[in-house]
């Protein structure tokens, strides 16, 4: 039973989602164990021509470059020409347009900034996860933190340009590549990734279990940042944690698109939530 203290904290809040499965489940150590394919309702029937366009590319290459131009042209996220800019006004041509890979660049940059309150917010509006931290903990709601996160992500910024469709988009290409991958290689669908996260504070992130155990069961943001490898993970924090991340949970991997996207090499993006872990003190 849930306690009158604990009924309002924001772990608690289960939102509706997109993706068909309950957010309580979603967020759930035993999803993460045992998960099934997600997919954000309507986002490839709205642009069937984008996925025909990857299905029939040669190879990931190709469809990486045919997915930021779809994006491009869908968005109008391309530089405009001369003679584009000749028929704006001053205030159109000084407009900042949001887009999927500045977003991602200013996650790199701070995770708790502006693009990260963003990506937070499309987290809890297609997948139903809340956030437990933007700064400081989102513990009891009203509070100045709160409000804080709530007047960043509804900016418009850097929430414009339809920047939800934008990352619904990116989230489908990333799984549709994940796919080309084990078809590719015709192996078993993966169903996990095994990644490692590096922590300081993680003590509050404790659910069940101990650290000094090695084996726990930690809460995380709904959407955090992984590591290829345990030393990379090193780097940001005393604690590394290794995880089983479902392939069905990750956003953005490496190579997944050309350019610098993310300020790590080695950083994968993807959904958080409830995650029995390997803990080590480095």
């Amino acid at each position: 039973m849930v306690s009158l203290d604990d009924a309002d904290q924001p772990y608690r809040w289960y939102a509706t989602n997109l993706v068909g499965v309950p957010t309580r489940v979603l967020a759930s150590a035993a999803f993460n164990a045992n998960p099934t394919p997600l997919t954000i309702a309507g986002t490839q029937e709205a642009h069937p021509g984008l996925f025909a366009l990857l299905e029939s590319s040669v190879d990931l290459h190709e469809a990486h470059d045919r997915f930021v131009h779809y994006l491009s042209i869908s968005f109008g996220l391309h530089k405009p020409l001369a003679r584009e800019l000749s028929g704006m006004g001053a205030s159109e041509q000084r407009r900042w347009r949001s887009s999927w890979r500045k977003l991602l660049q200013g996650w790199g940059m701070d995770s708790n900034g502006a693009a990260g309150a963003v990506l937070k917010g499309w987290v809890e509006s297609r997948f139903g996860l809340v956030p437990s931290f933007h700064k400081a903990p989102l513990a009891r709601f009203p509070s100045p933190a709160w409000i804080a996160y709530l007047q960043e992500k509804a900016s418009n910024r850097l929430n414009n340009n339809n920047i939800y469709q934008q990352l619904d988009l990116l989230y489908e290409f990333c799984q549709w590549s994940l796919r080309r991958i084990g078809a590719q290689s015709q192996a078993k669908p993966v169903q996990h990734l095994r990644l490692w996260r590096g922590s300081n504070q993680c003590e509050e992130q404790v659910i069940a279990g101990r650290l000094q155990n090695r084996r726990c069961t930690v809460r995380l943001n709904n959407i955090v940042s992984f590591s290829l490898s345990a030393d990379d993970a090193s780097c940001f924090g005393d604690w590394v944690f290794e995880v089983q991340v479902p392939a069905c949970k990750v956003i953005v991997f490496p190579d997944l698109l050309p350019g610098q996207v993310l300020q790590g090499e080695q950083e994968v993006l993807a959904l958080g939530g409830n995650f029995e872990v390997m803990a080590r003190y480095e």
